[in-house]
């Protein structure tokens, strides 16, 4: 099953003194958190944010030091999701257990934006439209898919067509087409479902795994990826039909 414990990429217990390089990897910190999500700020990559099970870090010089950022969030705060609004670096989005909030001072200080988000989801994606950053998506449990078109001021379920029921209850994993942002994917309990109208309605693609993580290819939109509780899987025709890639039939969780 995918879930948070899913999404731990790291887990530090001491600095590293080697340098990164061919099959080595240094230890980047924060020092004793399990880090859930990365987010990088596109206009000073050097920014970093990572989302862990005490709340948000931030770090300024590439990952060399950091400093908990979470004034304004729960005392505590699993932080499952982080995502940087592409039009406004300073404004950015946490999600997990705590719904979802908002910070426009580069994490600063939040403030919750969960109206109209089910008390009793956990948010475990999040996807900012590209042409449009006021309009955000978020995959959640126990509340199927989210959209707000005021960022983050409040909320509406987007779930026709997803067959949310006792077979299909979570939504782990979202990817919007750059190219074309009214065309969504997201990961489920029952596969991939796509939507070209904005999460108005969706429909399944066929892919029948639980789905933890999508990637859209950057430079070719209608190649996605899939990560699932059987291996990973590929699509060149926007979902249309999916092929194994191969790699072992292991849970996948995120992918780049």
């Amino acid at each position: 099953m995918f879930g948070a414990s899913t999404w731990v990429v790291l887990f530090v217990t001491s600095a590293q003194v080697a340098q990164a390089g061919i099959n080595v990897w240094t230890s980047h910190g924060p020092e004793g958190a399990y880090v859930y999500a990365l987010a990088i700020d596109r206009s000073t990559p050097t920014t970093l944010y990572v989302g862990t099970d005490f709340g948000v870090f931030k770090s300024t010089d590439g990952g060399a030091t950091w400093g908990t950022a979470n004034t304004g969030l729960p005392p505590v705060s699993e932080v499952d999701v982080l995502a940087i609004d592409p039009s406004d670096s300073a404004t950015l989005y946490a999600g997990g257990g705590l719904g979802v909030f908002k910070s426009t001072d580069g994490g600063g200080t939040w403030s919750a934006a969960n109206t109209g988000v089910p008390d009793d989801a956990r948010v475990l994606a999040l996807a900012i439209d590209p042409t449009e950053p006021s309009t955000l998506y978020a995959g959640s449990t126990r509340g199927g898919v989210l959209k707000s078109t005021d960022g983050g001021g409040t909320w509406g379920t987007m779930n026709t067509g997803l067959g949310l029921g006792p077979s299909v209850t979570n939504v782990y994993a979202l990817a919007i087409d750059p190219s074309r942002s009214t065309t969504l994917y997201v990961g489920t309990d029952g596969g991939v479902f796509k939507s070209t109208d904005g999460g108005d309605t969706w429909s399944a693609t066929g892919l029948n795994h639980i789905v933890g993580a999508l990637a859209i290819d950057p430079s070719t939109y209608t190649t996605l990826y899939a990560g699932t509780d059987g291996g990973a899987y590929k699509s060149i025709d926007g979902g249309g039909t999916w092929n194994a890639t191969g790699l072992p039939s292991y849970t996948v969780g995120p992918l780049a």
